[in-house]
């Protein structure tokens, strides 16, 4: 998910905490997600496409995994400062910043497991880990001064006929407030420690959710199916001549309820820590004194029986639907913690559920993914919950037609469709 806000780590490698009003600087919603939904379609449509039709045409199996992490970096790095690495494009290259950024990831994790007194000692002494986050945080620091010094000669062109720039950097930078390099530097890091590694876990596990449970995916095409009908015509090349737009993906209830529930089940930070500012008595009345920190489990929270029924290991999208099974109906924050709760709840929460849709409607309008026989599917250590090898698929073309012979016949009422087939057109490679 996108979540600004939760800290990122500047050069010293300590917690640094974002300010969350400096972080809205009057930003509304609609723009933002706006501008995130072209970045989203653009990648999917030149870039996460094209592989996968490839890999289809070819019979190869692909790491979905990787391609999730490539074009959620592609499209975070595009709405914070306007720059495109270009991770997804052909041959899949490496890019430096990408994998300090990874290496950073990795290496905090140890910070979390080891006692401080040790981690502490191997930073000082630049061992192990430490010292490859010491160079990890270099080399962030150097790629994102090199953007930031780049922009500022931009918007300074710009008064005299210069490219514009909408990015999210660019926004801060046009602020009469002065700001400072390092802060900027803290602020571009944010948005991609933020918008990066959740999106594509939870997306991951999300289409090996849907793998496994035909039911869901038939439900999910048959709401994409639906709203395409009503906003493209019956005429099905159309449908996926072009990545859905913000509206027709606001329009897809079922498929933000299984993406929730995919996110109750495999949440994206399986655990979170609170530091105790003051003396406080939590509800059981435990006394936490001030300086302690208070860790829970997400990941077990999702799964308790007391919370969510007897049913709490069941992947059911239902669970998300008001009565009439029509609309999503979300649960409470304090319930349903993948976004954090209260004042601390995700900014980012709307812009993760709008490139997760886009991309999950894309993807499932054109391809059935199968998981490779005998691929482990295994969860992975770290601070995000990724899959430990990755997530092996073949890439199979979709077959329409069934879809959209049930929404015909009106065996789904759940979807509002009532209409019949006459007209609809099926297409070779397609239906």
């Amino acid at each position: 998910m996108i979540c600004f806000g939760d800290g990122i780590f500047n050069s010293d490698g300590d917690t640094w905490r974002f300010q969350r009003k400096t972080a809205a600087l009057e930003f509304t919603t609609r723009t933002l997600r706006q501008a995130m939904a072209r970045w989203v379609n653009r990648s999917i449509k030149h870039r996460f496409c094209p592989i996968l039709e490839t890999a289809q045409l070819q019979a190869k199996k692909v790491d979905l995994q990787d391609l999730l992490l490539r074009i959620t970096f592609d499209n975070i790095c595009g709405l914070a400062f306007g720059k495109d690495p270009e991770t997804l494009s052909i041959g899949l290259p490496e890019n430096g910043f990408a994998m300090a950024f990874d290496r950073a990831t990795e290496a905090t994790l140890q910070r979390f497991i080891l006692p401080t007194p040790i981690w502490r000692l191997r930073k000082y002494f630049r061992l192990g880990m430490e010292d490859s986050m010491s160079q990890s945080l270099q080399d962030m620091d150097a790629y994102l001064s090199d953007i930031i010094s780049t922009r500022k000669l931009e918007l300074g062109s710009r008064q005299e006929g210069g490219t514009p720039h909408d990015d999210l950097l660019s926004r801060f930078m046009k602020k009469r407030e002065s700001y400072s390099d390092a802060f900027l530097q803290q602020v571009a890091l944010n948005f991609i420690l933020a918008g990066r590694d959740t999106s594509s876990v939870a997306m991951s596990w999300f289409f090996w959710l849907v793998s496994q449970n035909p039911r869901v995916e038939e439900k999910i095409l048959i709401e994409i199916c639906t709203v395409l009908t009503e906003t493209r015509g019956r005429d099905i090349s159309k449908w996926v001549e072009e990545p859905l737009v913000f509206d027709e993906v606001d329009q897809l209830s079922y498929l933000k309820a299984a993406l929730s529930e995919t996110l109750r089940l495999y949440p994206s930070v399986p655990q979170d820590s609170k530091h105790v500012v003051s003396d406080d008595v939590l509800p059981t009345g435990t006394f936490v004194p001030a300086g302690s920190s208070v860790t829970y489990s997400i990941y077990a929270m999702g799964r308790m029986k007391f919370i969510w029924g007897e049913d709490s290991l069941e992947f059911k999208p239902e669970r998300w639907l008001n009565s009439d099974g029509k609309k999503f109906e979300a649960q409470d924050s304090y319930k349903f913690v993948a976004f954090n709760a209260g004042p601390r709840i995700c900014l980012g929460k709307d812009l993760a559920y709008l490139q997760m849709k886009s991309i999950a409607a894309a993807v499932l309008l054109r391809h059935r993914l199968t998981v490779v026989p005998g691929h482990r599917v295994e969860q992975k250590m770290s601070l995000t919950l990724f899959m430990k090898y990755g997530l092996l698929v073949n890439v199979q073309p979709r077959e329409l037609k069934p879809i959209v012979e049930k929404i015909c016949k009106g065996n789904n009422s759940t979807v509002g469709f009532n209409g019949n087939c006459q007209g609809v057109e099926m297409v070779a490679g397609v239906a």
